[in-house]
């Protein structure tokens, strides 16, 4: 089992925002090109965001589903990635002084990622989740100084569009 943690700078409400807002995995989440919801209410039980990952030329569309929800702590998501098989991903919250302690826990679920999976499949998510906490972070600082200087957060459903400007989904 991949578990991970970090310490954001930021409240665990703009962290919850950023997850919240199911149109921004592809922010934050190492391999994710693009996401965007396709059915149900991000994050609740049920919702799910289709996901687009591409290696060069090669590209493959997927879809991740909230399994767990309670709104500001906890987001609990099954991760279908085609014939490699589902992963669980436990994402928790805790507040830590002023700022929130993310804790990452993944571990494959069904198919062939179960069926490989080993101590070198394990470093691997650990880089990767590395990477992941540390794009996240960026993200909500991002956010947060945004809060700080008086402009609005993002609201939930807005993408960046190409060059930088906001499009809304």
């Amino acid at each position: 089992m991949a578990q991970r943690h970090r310490l954001i700078r930021v409240s665990p409400d703009t962290v919850w925002s950023v997850l919240a807002d199911g149109s921004r995995y592809a922010q934050w989440v190492v391999g994710t090109a693009s996401s965007h919801p396709v059915r149900g209410r991000w994050p609740a039980l049920g919702a799910a965001i289709e996901y687009e990952v591409r290696l060069g030329p090669l590209r493959a569309t997927n879809e991740t589903v909230v399994r767990r929800c309670e709104e500001g702590s906890i987001l609990e998501l099954e991760a279908k990635a085609g014939p490699l098989g589902t992963a669980r991903i436990a994402i928790e919250l805790r507040p830590w002084g002023e700022h929130c302690l993310v804790i990452v826990d993944e571990h494959p679920l069904r198919g062939a990622a179960g069926v490989l999976h080993n101590t070198a499949v394990e470093a691997l998510i650990q880089l990767r989740h590395r990477a992941m906490l540390a794009r996240l972070a960026q993200v909500c600082e991002a956010e947060q100084r945004e809060t700080d200087q008086g402009r609005p957060r993002r609201a939930l459903g807005t993408v960046t569009g190409p060059g930088g400007g906001e499009a809304h989904a």
